[in-house]
């Protein structure tokens, strides 16, 4: 590797002989990595790795212990567990100083010794959840010193009633292992929870189990999205970050959505193969393909009441809101390490009154003004918080955590050609500027089908194919993410508008 640490960067260094007379194990800690070399290492001769890959660095009785999070190699992304451990025999004082330096700028802004409950889903996607709670999970959450609670999801709705009766102050963050439709199931319980505000407030962090993971592609990035070591780091050492959540209204009754409304072609692609989950995240390849031969056409009509409809103007918002996220990042990074009070103590108090869910203030009602209307067929309409929705479709590239507005794309029906052309760029964003496909920012919307010949998938889950409304509640719930903002990069200069 021969890593060149520029010296300006340095904070403290560490040198330990060998006690078989090779050359020392080095060490530098820097203002945003940790390097450690070691010769004669067969696997990790040297690493260098971001603090926030850093899990714990101590000295117990004469040794140096420290445990980091690697890429195998350059050509595989997944992260491995490493612990590097060694005699530091007449260097005791100066080991433990620099070990103490490196725990400290490793956990700057985050809180240790965190108390995690961990939900696995057995069946969910490829059906390994199981083998990643043990096999990687667990041993990193060991590694940071963190404690857990591990439950095994056994019925529909399970993860809906754990997070009902929730007891708020017991746990520091909740991870799923599984895919995205747990955290659905744990926001709808959090709101039937006596103090629902404070309950969404509980920091959620997704572990890649199911098919599409879009939640954690969203939190980490097309390269660590299905990286369970990377997602566990989240959990462990990742930053609380607002979010929007959706109410959605059908009749009398109201729940909640975090990710995607969909009807229409991408509702079906999803909930119409359910069976082929062995397939992982194909599957939905394998549903748009069907979709196109069918060439099916999904006649409602929508009302929106948007905030932006110009899509030069949405990417600047985007920007904007890219560059605000980056500052907050740093100045909860700079800030010292939540002192622990409790048994689940973190950066603030909670409330000690709950205000209960908020109310809806943007109902529809016909000629009112500021509400835009579609009234024709279309291959379909997607409302969503979060640009991915599946590694190969950036479907809403400005969404922003929390800016106060659902992203909706009204597709207007294709030619079977077109339809497969979109396909080509659909996982940089291509599409969004696609003349036929309409882009807006809205704070609600509704949806009326003419007929019942579709379906109606809310963060992948199936809900009657009727009229429903949305609106949006600006930063109701927390999520952990390292980098406080989406990590999906929109590229305008790579992707030229289609003719």
């Amino acid at each position: 590797m021969a890593v060149a640490i520029d010296p300006a960067t340095k904070v403290k260094e560490l040198s330990v002989n060998s006690q078989h007379g090779t050359a020392p194990a080095e060490f530098v800690l820097t203002d945003t990595s940790l390097y450690v070399k070691r010769p004669k290492d067969p696997k990790f001769p040297e690493i260098l790795a971001p603090l926030r890959h850093v899990l714990w660095a101590e000295t117990v009785d004469g040794t140096l212990e420290i445990s980091v999070v690697v890429k195998k190699s350059k050509k595989k992304a997944a992260l491995a567990l490493v612990h590097i451990s060694g005699k530091v025999e007449g260097k005791e004082e100066e080991a433990k100083s620099f070990a103490d330096a490196v725990l400290e700028a490793a956990y700057r802004g985050v809180k240790k010794y965190k108390h995690i409950l961990v939900l696995v889903n057995p069946i969910a996607g490829p059906g390994k959840s199981r083998q990643h709670l043990v096999k990687k999970i667990q041993p990193i959450l060991k590694a940071a010193r963190c404690t857990h609670e591990d439950i095994i999801t056994t019925h529909y709705k399970h993860a809906w009633e754990i997070a009902r009766e929730l007891p708020l102050d017991k746990y520091d963050v909740i991870a799923t292992v599984s895919g995205d439709g747990i955290i659905h199931e744990i926001l709808n319980g959090f709101a039937e929870h006596t103090q629902p505000v404070r309950a969404m407030q509980t920091p959620l962090c997704p572990i890649p189990g199911g098919s599409a993971n879009a939640l954690s592609l969203n939190l980490l990035g097309l390269e660590e999205g299905f990286d369970i070591s990377a997602a566990t780091v989240n959990a462990v050492k990742g930053l609380p970050m607002n979010v929007d959540v959706c109410s959605v209204t059908q009749g009398d009754k109201r729940f909640f959505s975090f990710m995607t409304q969909a009807i229409g072609l991408m509702a079906e692609l999803d909930l119409g193969t359910e069976h082929l989950r062995f397939m992982g995240d194909n599957r939905f390849v394998y549903g748009y393909l069907r979709g196109l031969l069918r060439h099916k056409a999904c006649p409602v009509k929508v009302s929106i009441k948007a905030g932006q409809s110009d899509k030069q103007q949405m990417l600047e918002h985007l920007r904007a809101g890219e560059a605000a996220a980056a500052q907050r990042v740093v100045a909860a990074r700079g800030a010292p390490a939540p002192v622990v009070v409790g048994e689940a103590a973190d950066v603030t108090d909670p409330p000690s009154t709950d205000p209960g869910l908020p109310p809806l203030v943007h109902r529809y009602e016909p000629g009112a003004e500021g509400w835009l209307e579609f009234d024709r067929p279309l291959l379909y309409l997607f409302g969503g918080k979060g640009p991915l929705v599946a590694r190969d479709l950036l479907q809403f590239p400005m969404s922003l955590p929390d800016d106060g507005y659902v992203d909706i794309v009204v597709q207007e029906r294709l030619t079977r050609k077109e339809m497969l052309k979109a396909m080509d760029g659909a996982e940089v964003g291509k599409t969004y500027w696609m003349d036929s496909q309409h882009y807006f920012k809205a704070v609600a919307y509704r949806v009326e089908p003419h007929n019942r010949d579709s379906c109606l998938s809310v963060d992948g889950e199936g809900y009657p194919f009727e009229p429903f409304e949305v609106e949006v509640h600006k930063g109701l719930a927390t999520l952990l993410s390292p980098y406080g903002v989406y990590n999906v990069k929109f590229s305008v200069p790579d992707i030229k508008k289609p003719k």
